[in-house]
């Protein structure tokens, strides 16, 4: 059994495996076979949705060596360096904007996109929490955002779109991503759950849902907890209340 947590294991190495995000998820593909990519996209919306993951999914469809493409064809060395445990792509860096946020790095950020990339067809940049660049951080970027070389893309995900300033937003494309539906939450995890080889109880996925709250990490990692727990019989419903701190359901009757 893996060390991973379950979040990982299972994380999407492709759109079409991205779930409760098809109004994102299309319309990408549809740029990608259409060859109509842009140089610059922002990914909004709550934690654990699948933000950042699709960001390295649309870096994986752009230096495909097949690409790009809608769908990574998962062999190349690119596919192979971007896939769910790979090395990762020098060409695709990524920078947590919480502690790499300021002028100063912008800057650095700056004078590196300039080089071509060194294997592959575009140097990619995915900056996570981009709310936390500061101002001044975002007015250095600017320009390079705007008029970028052929080989440069950039991908912003944050939580707090309204952060990002108005001149680098308009510079972008704008997928707004939303909370997970609990119909296809709970079908999912039902899904995991039996690639696992782990009975859960009848109710125990709508509490594992509820607790995540639209979340897809959130949800994986509550039901990872109850997967560590339990015993032979699987996860029951009377470790799950307990665990979760909720009232048994027939106590409410």
């Amino acid at each position: 059994m893996s060390s991973l947590a379950l979040y990982r294991r299972y994380r999407p190495e492709s759109f079409a495996e991205v779930i409760g995000q098809e109004h994102v998820t299309d319309p990408l593909q549809q740029a990608l076979r259409n060859n109509r990519v842009n140089h610059a996209y922002l990914f909004s919306g709550p934690r654990g949705c699948g933000k950042t993951t699709s960001a390295r999914i649309l870096a994986r469809c752009l230096n495909c060596e097949q690409g790009p493409t809608p769908t990574p064809c998962g062999e190349c060395q690119s596919c192979q360096d971007l896939a769910r445990n790979g090395p990762g792509s020098i060409d695709v860096i990524e920078i947590d904007a919480a502690s790499h946020g300021g002028v100063d790095d912008a800057r650095d950020l700056r004078e590196k996109a300039f080089f071509g990339p060194a294997s592959s067809r575009y140097k990619i940049y995915i900056i996570d929490e981009a709310h936390m660049v500061t101002p001044a951080g975002f007015n250095a970027l600017l320009k390079v955002v705007e008029e970028p070389p052929e080989h440069l893309k950039f991908i912003f995900a944050t939580t707090e779109p309204e952060k990002v300033i108005g001149t680098i937003r308009s510079r972008t494309h704008h997928y707004p991503f939303r909370l997970v539906p609990p119909g296809t939450l709970r079908s999912y995890l039902a899904d995991v759950c039996g690639r696992e080889n782990s009975p859960v109880e009848d109710g125990v996925l709508p509490l594992v849902v509820r607790a995540g709250a639209g979340s897809v990490r959130d949800s994986m990692s509550v039901m990872d907890q109850l997967l560590a727990g339990a015993g032979d019989d699987g996860v029951t419903y009377a470790m799950a209340t307990s665990l979760l701190g909720y009232t048994d359901g027939s106590l409410l009757d």
